[in-house]
């Protein structure tokens, strides 16, 4: 059995949105002057890679294959994103979130 990994009607809209991914990233190095656009723009521009990476992760986390599913990767992001924001560490969140997954995980499938 050969699994089709991308739907094929879904490249085109994979294209488009990596062309506006590389196209927010890039405008900094293309474009003359672009530090002296607008606070709230820069802050705008600075945020993209970060958003579309979380788009991508949320996605993965608590998109199955029927529908929205909460398992212990959901559970680990929330605790690990509340700890995270709490003691003002991404750090300290991130290895929360891991910990808990792998807590989980072994209780789980035992």
């Amino acid at each position: 059995m050969n699994p089709i990994l991308v739907r094929p009607d879904l490249l085109p809209l994979i294209v488009l949105c990596a062309l506006g991914t590389y196209a927010a990233r890039a405008i900094p190095l293309l474009a003359p002057g672009v530090e002296r656009l607008p606070a709230p723009v820069l802050a705008y521009l600075r945020f993209i890679g970060p958003a579309a990476l979380g788009a991508i992760a949320a996605t993965a986390v608590f998109i199955g294959d029927t529908g929205l599913r909460i398992g212990p990767d959901a559970v680990a992001v929330g605790a690990g994103a509340l700890i995270g924001r709490w003691r003002g560490s991404l750090l300290i969140g991130l290895l929360t979130a891991v910990a808990l997954v792998v807590v989980l995980r072994a209780t789980i499938a035992a």
